[in-house]
């Protein structure tokens, strides 16, 4: 299960809500894996250098993956595409990425966040919930 920074970030400010309990029960019995355009969303966001250590280091236990690429960005493109000739616009590139990186390698999704939903309708994303 790939895990997208909007759960990431609930995770490490303490927020509890149904993805952030999945995750946390999943630790240490699944695999979890995160990428490098998740894990840049997430460790921008550390004030302290103390918390954006741990989280570093946190991340360094998982299993990793490079997102984009040349072979992903047309894919990603095409998937934008399609999306707005059913009329939805994604606002964020970046979702657009994981979600294809996700159909394609046929990656369960742990995410908190709405922009992902018109994958799971229109082009088969696997999400958690």
């Amino acid at each position: 299960m790939l895990v997208d920074s909007s759960v990431w970030i609930d995770y490490f400010n303490g927020r509890e809500n149904l993805q952030t309990d999945f995750l946390h029960m999943s630790l240490g019995t699944e695999i979890i894996c995160s990428g490098d355009l998740i894990m840049t969303e997430v460790l921008q966001g550390f004030t302290s250098d103390k918390s954006y250590s741990e989280a570093l280091d946190f991340f360094e236990d998982l299993h990793f993956f490079h997102l984009g690429g040349k072979e992903l960005a047309p894919a990603t493109a095409e998937n934008f595409r399609f999306l707005r000739k059913k009329g939805v616009t994604n606002r964020k590139t970046i979702a657009s990425v994981i979600a294809t990186f996700c159909i394609k390698n046929e990656i369960e999704l742990l995410h908190n966040d709405k922009d992902f939903e018109p994958f799971v309708t229109h082009l088969r994303l696997k999400s958690i919930f």
